[in-house]
Formats: structure tokens, C-alpha cells, sequence
């Protein structure tokens, strides 16, 4: 089927595959659909965090090219994905506004970004709230402090777990032997050298800041940044986001206990509200 002089991403599709010869089937034959490679080119931009050229795009998917062209140029036209300047090809506004659409119908994410807007105004900071994606922490959502005070980290930044606070909380529940394996995985050095990268040293740290309810990190992603978190449990004990603050290494242990408190109580709220505080 083809639309305006081009093959529709939703119904075109490609073979692929080769003929298994010594079991003599003749040509095997896999069926890629059209929106199938979308999701791959979309998956591809989001996990990598960059604009890409097409070239690189369908390298990285593991399609031929003139398939990707064709997908892309679809995807543009309708707002999905925006081409630049360069020619490079970024994630579209139409898929901000469906992410928006999705957010509001969340009831976690409404009375977690609520309480991270409380939290804010009580202590005068950055707020965010992260959740897990992979082996990186997600941030969800954030609310700018008063102060001058410039975060790196912004909504949609991925991070190594190991970097930061609530990346260990984000893992604090799982089984120690499952919690080695992934910081084997997944943790690497930070750009201020002072991150953790030792797996055991990291699953221990991880267990101990779960129990505790708190895990403050300073310096290991940034310079002079420090973050102070608490998980937020579902029903079954199981760390599904943080809400931490975000402010100043020297500012941090300064007045410890005082923002210690104030996550800690955000953290139970949010699981008062989500019912998931009797468990």
C-alpha cells in the first residue's frame, strides 16, 4: 500500500531470513512489519538520547536502508520525529504530547508530582521524582528550588545506577546475587571519578540504604552536587520510584537531618496516598 508515493510504515513490511539448508525447508521467511521498525528507530533515539542520521539509524537497527528512509520521512511528515538543521532525526513533538496524555492518566505519578511540588516549597530545593528504566535511573519529574542553584539533570535523564542515590534504592529490594549481577552489568565510572563501580561494595550499599529508607550521594555524577532520597514502596515492598533532593554538596551536610526528614515524610506520604503503606 503505498501513501502520497510512499510505502506507510503500519503496513509495509520486509523478508528476511535464509534458506535452512541442512534441514531442507527452503527459504525461511521472517515478517518485519512497518510499525515494528517505527518502534525500533523510536526505541533506538530514546535510548541513546541523541539526534541521529538515518545512515546511523539503520545501522543500529539492523535494517536496510532505503526501509528506514521510507519510515522516517513518514514519521516526520506526521510529527512523531523532527528532522534538524544537519539532517540528524529527533523524537517529535506529537510523542511529548502523548507522553503528557499518558502522565495525567498515571494516579501515581499526579500525587507523586504533588508531593514533589510540597517537598520543594518546604525545603527550598530541587526536587525530583526518578524511576528504574533498564540499568539506568529515569528522571520522572522535577520541580526547580528558588535558589540559583543549576541541576544537570533534567526530566528524561538517563543515569548509570551506580551514580546516584536512588539508583541504589531503585535496586534495594532485589536479592543480593541479582543485585551483583546487575551493577557487573551496568555500573561504570562517573565523570568526577568518585562513583562506586565495585559490584559487592555497590549491592551492599544498596541493601543497607533500602533498609534505612535513605540514600545520600555527593560528587559521584557531579561536581559539588549532592542528592538526599527515599524510595517509595509499592504493596508488595518493591522500590517503584524515589523523590529525592537535589542541592549543594556543601549545603547537604550542613544541615543533614533536616532535609533527611523532609524526603523521608514525602516518600511516606506518597505510599499513604497510593494505599500502599499497609502493606
Amino acid at each position: 500500500m503505498e501513501l502520497d508515493g510512499k510505502t506507510s510504515p503500519a503496513v509495509y513490511s520486509e523478508e528476511e531470513g535464509h534458506a535452512d539448508e541442512a534441514a531442507g525447508k527452503g527459504a525461511r521467511r521472517a515478517r518485519v512489519s512497518g510499525i515494528d521498525r517505527a518502534l525500533q528507530v523510536i526505541d533506538h533515539l530514546y535510548e541513546t538520547g541523541s539526534p541521529a542520521g538515518v545512515y546511523a539509524i539503520a545501522k543500529a537497527v539492523k535494517a536496510p536502508l532505503s526501509t528506514v528512509y521510507v519510515i522516517v520521512d513518514d514519521l516526520v511528515e506526521k510529527n512523531m520525529l523532527t528532522r534538524q538543521a544537519d539532517g540528524s532525526i529527533w523524537l517529535g513533538a506529537r510523542l511529548y504530547h502523548y507522553g503528557l496524555a499518558y502522565a495525567r492518566s498515571l494516579d501515581f505519578m499526579s500525587i507523586a508530582t504533588h508531593e514533589m511540588h510540597d517537598l520543594c516549597r518546604q525545603a527550598g530545593e530541587t526536587v525530583q521524582v526518578c524511576g528504574r528504566d533498564g540499568d539506568y535511573m529515569l528522571v520522572l519529574a522535577m520541580a526547580d528550588g528558588p535558589s540559583h542553584f543549576q541541576v544537570a539533570s533534567r526530566v528524561g535523564t538517563r543515569v548509570p545506577l551506580n551514580w546516584t542515590a536512588s539508583g541504589r534504592l531503585l535496586v534495594g529490594h532485589l536479592p543480593e546475587e541479582e543485585r551483583i549481577e546487575l551493577f557487573k552489568r551496568c555500573a561504570r565510572s562517573s565523570p568526577t571519578g568518585r562513583a562506586e563501580i565495585d559490584p559487592s561494595t555497590l549491592s551492599e550499599a544498596a541493601a543497607k540504604a533500602f533498609e534505612a529508607r535513605l540514600s545520600i550521594q555527593a560528587g559521584e555524577s557531579d561536581y559539588a552536587v549532592a542528592c538526599i532520597a527515599s524510595p517509595i514502596c509499592d504493596r508488595d515492598g518493591h522500590c517503584v520510584a524515589t523523590i529525592s533532593i537535589v542541592l549543594p554538596e556543601q549545603k547537604a551536610f550542613s544541615d543533614e537531618n533536616h532535609y533527611t526528614a523532609h524526603v523521608r515524610n514525602s516518600a511516606e506520604r506518597i505510599e499513604k496516598l497510593m494505599g500502599w503503606r499497609n502493606r
